[in-house]
């Protein structure tokens, strides 16, 4: 996939490349205007936010972006700080960092900054990327936690409210790194107006606002859709009782790969591959 220019929304399943081609940092930073970008990072995920966003800053200033703050929130009074709101109106990528999506989502749901970002994301002003928990939050529903290593069942995963992004999708990242299938599909039976995406390590869907997303990165995009479900016994057993899901559609999508949202379809060039 060449370098492209073009402002995006980017789900990154986490443990992104920060050393070597860093080629999903890369890609960021080149649709956030390259040398002209000015960066926004917001580690507020992070337990230690000052670490982990000063190691985004020195990635990004070895590129040699223009600008980059630190959008070091750690109280919800903070967005709305006119200082950080400028930033956010005037920036030209946000970098959402790994931790705790709960904690994240507790800070920036539903404040003028995050409307800001997401506003400005949507209208394809900006490029948001979101790592690990920062993946976590895109959708209207999120994943907030939950096990790995069992069938399906409804106590295997835990939704809340997330930011909103693209909110017909339900994100799930270190995806097959953390064996999360029975995960995402536990989570998409009770939520069969939702689109699954499971995104591995160092890997990336790029939603550039055309319907399309692309896959990035050195692992695989898993899509779950549910809109041909035919049934499921998840609103009729126990929690910890597994689930019956019938005639799931499942895609696994590596690089290069597209796949249009409107039409739930995977996108074939004219040779026969995607």
């Amino acid at each position: 996939m060449p370098q492209s220019t073009k402002t995006a929304i980017m789900i990154i399943g986490g443990a992104e490349d920060k050393v070597h081609g860093r080629e999903i940092l890369t890609n960021f930073f080149n649709r956030s205007g390259a040398t002209d970008a000015r960066i926004a990072i917001i580690p507020s995920a992070s337990r230690e936010p000052a670490v982990i966003g000063e190691r985004y800053r020195e990635i990004f200033n070895e590129m040699g972006a223009k600008g980059i703050e630190i959008l070091d929130i750690r109280d919800r009074e903070h967005c709305e700080n006119p200082i950080l709101q400028n930033y956010a109106e005037n920036c030209t990528g946000v970098f959402m960092t790994g931790g705790d999506q709960l904690r994240l989502c507790g800070l920036l749901a539903d404040t003028l900054l995050m409307n800001t970002i997401r506003q400005r994301a949507q209208r394809g002003e900006i490029t948001l990327a979101g790592t690990s928990a920062g993946a976590a939050v895109m959708g209207h529903y999120m994943i907030a936690g939950g096990g790995s290593g069992e069938s399906p069942n409804r106590s295997l995963v835990d939704i809340t409210t997330g930011l909103g992004i693209i909110p017909e999708l339900l994100v799930d990242q270190h995806f097959h790194n953390r064996n999360r299938m029975a995960r995402l599909m536990s989570a998409i039976a009770g939520h069969a107006d939702r689109l699954g995406i499971g995104i591995d390590e160092d890997t990336c869907a790029v939603f550039e606002g055309d319907g399309l997303m692309q896959v990035l990165g050195k692992g695989t995009v898993t899509v779950i859709d549910p809109q041909d479900m035919t049934h499921t016994n998840q609103h009729h057993v126990g929690a910890t009782d597994p689930l019956s899901i019938c005639n799931l559609k499942v895609h696994i999508l590596v690089y290069g790969d597209r796949y249009d949202l409107r039409k739930r379809m995977p996108v074939h060039s004219r040779s026969g591959s995607f």
